[in-house]
This record gives structure tokens, C-alpha cells and sequence, in this order.
């Protein structure tokens, strides 16, 4: 299924922000999977568990598209959500990741 299909199958209404969010990342996937895969020291996307791609993807958008959203909350909320949901090592190899990708997308910390 499409991240928009999940979306339509969803039994409560998303918040505008999520539907924003996967929205934008559909059209802009491309764009995002180059910078994730260029960043993340010789891990194949492919490879990566599910939920770390699902999550760098997601931050990935948020720290090129939603300026207004401070980068170390972006970072932050996709490290706690690894950490819940994902490997004992995910937090650590997303805040890595997102940290480079960051410093390339923004031109100051936020």
C-alpha cells in the first residue's frame, strides 16, 4: 500500500499535519530517499529495518520542507519514536543520520 492509501484505510481521521506530511513525502520520495541513502554511512535503504526508513523518510521532509518546525525537535521526536518502536540501536544511528542530513538541508540550527 501507498503511504496515501494507509491514509484513506485509516478508521480516525489523521490531523491535517500527518496528511500534509505523507503528502508531501510522496511527491518529494525521490528527493528524500537520495539524501537518506546519501547519508547513511553504507546502509542500503533496503536494509534498514522499517520502521528507522519509515521514520528517517518522514524526518527527512519535515527538515527540507517545515522551516518552522525547530531541527532539534525534528530530530528528537524521530529518536524517541525509533527508540519505542524500532531497535536497541535505532535512536542512535537516526539522531546520526538526521544530525548530517540537517547540516546540509538548513544553514543554521534551529
Amino acid at each position: 500500500m501507498t503511504p496515501a492509501e494507509v491514509l484513506v484505510d485509516l478508521p480516525v481521521t489523521p490531523e491535517d499535519y500527518t496528511v500534509r506530511i505523507i503528502e508531501g513525502l510522496t511527491a518529494r520520495k525521490d528527493e528524500v530517499d537520495r539524501l537518506v541513502a546519501g547519508h547513511s554511512a553504507g546502509w542500503a535503504m533496503d536494509r534498514m529495518p522499517a520502521v528507522d526508513r519509515a521514520l528517517l523518510r518522514a524526518a527527512t521532509y519535515e527538515l527540507i520542507v517545515e522551516l518552522d518546525v525547530p531541527t532539534a525537535v525534528v530530530i528528537d521526536e524521530a529518536i524517541e519514536l525509533a527508540k519505542e518502536y524500532s531497535t536497541e540501536d535505532s535512536g542512535r544511528f537516526l539522531n546520526g543520520v538526521l544530525a548530517s542530513i540537517a547540516a546540509e538541508v538548513r544553514s543554521a540550527p534551529s
